[in-house]
């Protein structure tokens, strides 16, 4: 059990520089024993009001320095102050708020939020047992207008699916990793520089990119490349959810339309998804 939704915005401010963190938490409890389930009797019950303040006072105590040390502070809370919790789990996610810039200049107390993926964390902890982090990105929207085809897959009575050999990449991607045995990382460049390998091989090089002849290939290449290149991480999860855009058909309206004008299909959608990890 516990409290879902904890919303707050954290206010930093260094001289005339503020800084901010707004998130949403979840925090969830397993007790020793479940007699409140099966006998009603709540004597060791943490009631969730309580959990909520906790967080929040946490919050204002350490502040967020990452999402995964706040995700930690809160599981370390709960084990080492209440003997009658086994286990804790805690959720964070980031609202992606950004620093405005004038002129190159970043101002001092402005913000815009820009929905460019939203970065959230795991953690979870069993009494006598590791502590395990999980972290991601989630509703990260990515497109290339070339560079992908569909091609060679197998045919049936029931297939009306047309071979593509040049199409639009479309997807929302979720993407979530293991830290394996945490330790004392810098989550926050950790977490960028995964961002940063995930466009770079969901785009390839900027002058020419890179060929997709499947959903499926551009997942398992995203995953390989983190793999390759963040040896922090152990396992890596990424699930696409595709958006199909279908050509306008102009032939009536008397105009040629070479994939200069197409509309989503947006349901049914496709998704694919792997889970990879090192041996």
């Amino acid at each position: 059990y516990g409290k879902n939704t904890i919303k707050f915005l954290r206010l930093h401010r260094e001289g005339k520089k503020q800084f901010i963190k707004e998130v949403e938490v979840c925090a969830h409890l397993r007790l020793t024993s479940p007699q409140e389930y099966l006998e009603g009797n709540n004597s060791l019950v943490i009631p969730t009001d309580t959990i909520k303040n906790i967080v929040l006072v946490l919050a204002k105590k350490n502040g967020i320095p990452s999402l995964e040390q706040f995700a930690i502070d809160i599981c370390n809370h709960f084990m080492t102050t209440f003997c009658q919790v086994a286990y804790v789990k805690t959720y964070v996610q980031e609202v992606p708020w950004q620093r405005l810039h004038e002129d190159g200049v970043p101002h001092i107390h402005s913000f815009i939020c820009v929905p460019d993926g939203i970065r959230f964390c795991e953690a979870e902890q069993c009494r006598n047992g590791p502590l395990i982090v999980f972290a991601g990105i989630k509703d990260l929207k990515l497109m290339k207008t070339t560079q992908s085809g569909f091609e060679g897959f197998y045919k049936n009575e029931h297939t009306t699916l047309p071979e593509r050999h040049d199409r639009i990449l479309c997807g929302e991607l979720f993407c979530k990793w293991s830290y394996g045995e945490c330790k004392d990382f810098d989550f926050n460049c950790i977490w960028q520089k995964i961002r940063e390998c995930i466009l770079e091989a969901f785009a390839g090089p900027p002058d020419c990119g890179e060929y997709s002849p499947s959903y499926q290939k551009t997942v398992n290449c995203i995953q390989m490349h983190v793999l390759s290149r963040v040896s922090q991480v152990q396992v890596i999860e990424v699930v696409l959810n595709n958006t199909f855009y279908n050509v306008v058909d102009m032939k009536n309206l008397g105009l040629t339309n070479d994939k200069e004008v197409l509309v989503p299909v947006e349901a049914p959608y496709g998704s694919c998804a792997c889970t990879l990890g090192r041996k």
